[in-house]
């Protein structure tokens, strides 16, 4: 016994069939349209460009006859070109925000090593008008500011 498998769908077994499966429109979306849809996320500044996409629209028009292969070449080198620039200047903005987190972190250590030694950050000093009060303790300059005179 042979059974029969169709070999094409027509237009309206496709629609039957998107509407009946939710998510499946998504599943059987071109390559094509994913980059068209991303590429103009990422031109309006909501999504990130992503070079595959470009490359696939790219093959699209040439495969299409919309742009000669010389030019889909060209057009890519360009896009390539401009993506590796554009990483490179990453990379060295990681590197230096790194840097000055580590410059940061030795500066921290360097006030911890000091407290150990007896010294105090600038932040725990006492008051200066602690430092005048004299012998007597807190209560000294207010009985004096009184006219009081405690001996």
């Amino acid at each position: 016994m042979e059974i029969a498998v169709a070999t094409e769908l027509s237009s309206g077994a496709i629609s039957s069939i998107l509407e009946s499966v939710p998510g499946i429109a998504h599943v059987l979306r071109s390559p094509v349209a994913d980059a068209m849809v991303n590429l103009s996320r990422a031109a309006a500044g909501v999504g990130q460009f992503r070079i595959q996409d470009a490359r696939e629209l790219i093959r699209y028009a040439v495969r299409r006859g919309l742009i000669g292969s010389d030019e889909g070449d060209r057009v890519t080198a360009e896009i390539e070109g401009a993506a590796a620039v554009k990483a490179e200047k990453a990379a060295t903005r990681k590197a230096a925000r790194e840097e000055r987190k580590r410059v940061a972190a030795r500066a921290m250590r360097g006030h911890a090593r000091a407290g150990d030694k007896g010294h105090k950050p600038p932040s725990a000093k006492k008051p200066a008008h602690a430092a005048t009060r004299g012998k007597r303790g807190a209560h000294a300059g207010k009985s004096a500011a009184r006219g009081k005179h405690h001996r």
